[in-house]
């Protein structure tokens, strides 16, 4: 009984410490951060491929695209190490607690993203390959650091935030243009209300941490209520660019204009009074915002029969 008991503890022991092992990745690799990378990137190869029978290759084409995403993430952690150490948030990283090493988070990173640019080149083109490098490293070499030096790394940062989808299209469409266009410039405006209200949630981290986000500046507490609004108001023309272009029909404009609406009446309640609780309640509509039009996009092609079998 002793011995059973013993080996049932042992196993217990070891299973906890798989789970935490997988969990310390999945944080240094951002993974909740993917998930949006792989839908965006999923909807922009389903898209670009035209039919529902190439969804095994948009499905591919969606995990290499999120293995340079997870790339990207964990070599921001190696880069921002000494400020994450300064942030409650993100106190407790793995990176910093020595449950994995640095060197380790390089050599998985690396091999992640040249995993991701072979990936796309061999199975599908140069282009969507050339654009997942340029994107990690728009947001490792160009984004990370300049969030030390200047509140225009929002901006910088969006760049590549936006990408996934674009990519996702052009591995199999072999080109960029309509959704890939319209998607691309949705997810880049939607990114400001949504980076507005977690900067303004964890201003005090940032402070601390140095790093120069807009509601850390003088003022910029009413400032990033009012980017989040301006910038939702540009989502609203932008978001209805497929309709005007002919790639959706009249249920997607209906659909893309209410979710718009909502995105814009949470961002003008910010803009108003800014506190935790308006902060978070933005926060979450902008995390439904994507999903739901991405949804839209699909109810409006099944209409119309945009997408072949």
């Amino acid at each position: 009984m002793r011995r059973d008991a013993s080996s049932a503890k042992t196993a217990l022991s070891l299973g906890a410490a798989v789970l935490q092992c997988c969990g310390d990745w999945a944080e240094l690799m951002k993974l909740r951060l993917a998930s949006l990378v792989t839908l965006g990137a999923l909807v922009g190869a389903i898209l670009g491929a035209g039919a529902w029978s190439e969804l095994p290759r948009a499905l591919e084409a969606a995990f290499w695209i999120s293995c340079s995403a997870a790339s990207g993430g964990a070599l921001n952690q190696v880069l921002e190490r000494e400020s994450d150490r300064r942030m409650k948030r993100t106190a407790g990283r793995p990176l910093l607690t020595g449950r994995i090493s640095v060197r380790n988070a390089i050599l998985v990173a690396g091999v992640l993203g040249a995993a991701a640019s072979f990936g796309l080149a061999l199975h599908f083109n140069l282009l969507s390959a050339f654009m997942a490098l340029g994107s990690l490293f728009c947001y490792v070499a160009i984004y990370t650091p300049l969030k030390r030096v200047s509140s225009l790394n929002t901006l910088v940062g969006a760049l590549p935030g936006a990408m996934p989808v674009a990519i996702g299209y052009a591995a199999l469409a072999g080109g960029i243009n309509g959704w890939a266009v319209s998607l691309f410039a949705i997810v880049f405006a939607w990114q400001f209300p949504h980076f507005m209200a977690i900067a303004w949630i964890y201003r005090e981290d940032y402070r601390r941490a140095g790093m120069i986000m807009v509601p850390v500046l003088e003022g910029g507490e009413r400032a990033a209520g009012i980017q989040a609004f301006a910038y939702s108001l540009v989502l609203l023309p932008i978001s209805l660019l497929p309709s005007v272009w002919g790639d959706a029909g009249a249920a997607y404009g209906v659909g893309a204009l209410a979710a718009g609406l909502m995105y814009s009446a949470y961002s003008l309640r910010f803009t108003l009074v800014q506190n935790q609780c308006r902060a978070r309640a933005l926060f979450v509509v902008s995390l439904i915002y994507l999903p739901v039009l991405f949804a839209v996009i699909f109810i409006d092609q099944w209409i119309s029969g945009g997408l072949g079998a």
